[in-house]
């Protein structure tokens, strides 16, 4: 952890003690919240208050609040990310980490990668909150971490996992929509084992996802969604330092939507769209003695989906990812080095004919973190040698300078990269377009930023800058439609949060300022990117009152545009969410979330509808 220390003469101390003029709080080490272990950073454990990059974690606790929301929007109130969608629950959505689009940022499931090689972008639509313990958001290109498409960041997911007594937990409740959610599951451990099973059914009527009447495509039937998963975890530790453990997930989820393709056979016609989503691992944790600690995972990820108009199945397609890697943690005397191998082999499958439907990544990675006094610092470096389009190296440098017990700046420097989908590359030709475009290039980007945080007792503030500069972007430009490396882009930004609890009571904010540009005439002079608001807020306050937690939200949005030409303006939107629960017993909770409250209308993407004023009413079960 941080060492306290005296502060500084000069511009630190003076920060300081402005803040101790309007936080008047005492530094009482048994006050303070204790900084969470992250992973995603570094990929390795460190403390929070240790790293040289921009993260946020979301707790179980923040999760059990989200009430019915998804987990798209739960994440949009994050600093950094937005979201849109075409309309209710498990419809297509994604989610902009500082601006880059929902392809340029990776999403893991207990470390194994999850994606469509077709699209580039992960299903968070059919990730139900009910299987996750806890989120870790890295904000910043990551490639020489991760690899391919962390231009925007990394969101990592880890399922529900098991210690101490055997205990069963569950949860239902019903909400507006006709939305029911219910869940159930056991988990537990000893020193030898650990285990954790949850399932979990989801069904909602939703509402009708094209709002727009004068819509050629437009039902007015209501667009449901229901959805079926599974997590399981299970380690053994038949030694110290010695753990085998496999981790699973699976998602099971239909959604109706209105069909918004050129050759629609009618507007009453009924669209659904099946999708299974699965993450399966294996891994082998050793330590081999007190300085090195090897990790060997192998694992198979699976994104697969079905298409029907009424009864006739339109299209299928499906990624299977294969994927190995051997990490080795090394202990060295100044700092910890990171070296590991990994392997990736992605296939498409389908209804769609693709020219080549398989490709291979292999990639070595080193690193090395250190903290050496008030001095904190992070090299990693990365070269993916990929089957389609060859090799491409990463780096990355971070400093971080303790400036006085509360205060703590840092610097970074990182390069990413975006691989072509193979619907880029070799999507066949049609009636609107030419085919894919197999000689494309990955897009690239360069980020810099500057960080500043500041501690005390139960209250943490943060300041970062970022400039992100994408070149080699990939666009579908006419009259052919093909893909080609045509356009740039620069994203840059600042992000302010507070989060801080005053007695019983807890208050947070997070401003987002983001200039998000089409870069081919100049970084003051192109349009901003489709669907980016150039700045948001989300806020809220808490407060605890015997055996009732309450707790409201408040999110401002800005205008945004909904096409690259910005010709189609998309309103700015507020919304005011509140949430309580009551204790009825130690164990359990009866809860309550009413979103939207003053069931404002608004639209993420144009055309399609997002919910009113909603709520859900529950009860959970959670032995402690």
């Amino acid at each position: 952890m941080m060492n306290q220390r005296t502060p500084r003469a000069g511009s630190a101390a003076a920060l300081a003690t402005l803040c101790g003029a309007f936080f008047p709080i005492a530094a009482n080490a048994a006050d303070q919240q204790l900084d969470p272990i992250v992973v995603t950073a570094t990929r390795q454990a460190t403390r929070a208050n240790e790293l040289t990059s921009d993260v946020s974690v979301i707790t179980r606790e923040e999760i059990d609040q989200a009430g019915q929301s998804t987990l798209e929007q739960l994440l949009s109130r994050q600093p950094g990310v937005q979201y849109t969608a075409n309309g209710g629950p498990g419809t297509n959505s994604g989610v902009f980490i500082r601006g880059a689009s929902s392809n340029q940022s990776i999403v893991l499931i207990d470390g194994q990668r999850i994606s469509s090689a077709t699209t580039g972008s992960a299903a968070l639509a059919r990730i139900p909150l009910d299987q996750i313990e806890r989120i870790e958001i890295l904000r910043g290109p990551a490639s020489s971490l991760y690899g391919a498409d962390a231009i925007g960041g990394v969101i990592q997911i880890f399922t529900r996992k098991g210690e101490g007594p055997a205990r069963l937990n569950a949860s239902t409740g019903y909400g507006t929509y006709g939305t029911t959610d219910t869940t159930v599951g056991i988990s537990g451990g000893t020193d030898l084992v650990s285990y954790s099973v949850q399932a979990g059914y989801l069904d909602t009527g939703s509402f009708n996802a094209i709002h727009d009447k004068a819509n050629i495509y437009y039902n007015p039937d209501d667009d449901g969604y229901r959805n079926s998963n599974l997590s399981a975890n299970f380690s053994v530790r038949p030694a110290v330092g010695q753990e085998i453990g496999v981790n699973l997930l699976a998602s099971d989820g239909t959604n109706r939507y209105d069909s918004n393709d050129f050759g629609a056979r009618g507007a009453g016609q009924n669209f659904t769209a099946d999708q299974l989503v699965e993450s399966y691992s294996l891994y082998s944790r050793n330590r081999i003695n007190q300085a090195w600690t090897s990790t060997l995972r192998v694992g198979t990820s699976t994104d697969a989906s079905k298409g029907y108009a009424g009864n006739v199945r339109e299209y299928t397609i499906r990624t299977d990812a294969d994927l190995a890697s051997w990490q080795n943690d090394i202990v060295l005397p100044v700092g910890e080095a990171l070296l590991a191998a990994e392997y990736t082999k992605q296939k498409v499958s389908g209804s769609t004919d693709y020219t080549v439907s398989e490709r291979t990544i292999r990639s070595l990675l080193g690193g090395w973190n250190a903290n050496i006094e008030k001095h904190r610092l992070q090299f990693n470096l990365r070269r993916d040698d990929n089957s389609q389009f060859g090799a491409e190296t990463t780096g990355s440098a971070s400093y971080g300078y303790q400036f006085a017990p509360d205060w703590r700046g840092h610097v970074s420097y990182g390069t990413a990269f975006r691989a072509p989908t193979f619907n880029e590359l070799y999507f066949p030709a049609g009636n609107f377009f030419s085919g894919g475009n197999p000689d494309l290039k990955p897009e690239q980007a360069k980020n810099i930023e500057l960080g500043a945080n500041w501690e005390r007792g139960d209250h943490r503030a943060s300041l970062v800058v970022y400039n992100n500069d994408v070149t080699d972007l990939i666009e579908f430009r006419p009259p052919t439609y093909a893909p080609v490396n045509v356009s740039k882009a620069l994203l840059r930004g600042a992000t302010l949060t507070y989060d801080g609890r005053f007695s019983e009571w807890g208050v947070g904010v997070v401003v987002d300022l983001l200039d998000p540009r089409n870069d081919e005439d100049g970084p003051n002079n192109g349009n901003r990117l489709a669907r980016r608001s150039d700045q948001q807020m989300s806020s809220y306050i808490s407060r605890k009152l015997g055996d009732w937690d309450l707790r409201g939200e408040w999110q401002l949005v800005g205008n945004r545009y909904d096409d690259p030409a910005n010709t189609k303006l998309l309103g700015g939107y507020g919304l005011v969410n509140l949430y309580a629960d009551y204790r009825l017993q130690r164990d359990w909770t009866l809860f309550a979330r009413a979103n939207n409250i003053f069931d404002k209308y608004y639209e993420t993407i144009d055309n399609y509808a997002t919910a009113g004023a909603n709520v859900f009413v529950g009860v959970r079960y959670a032995p402690k």
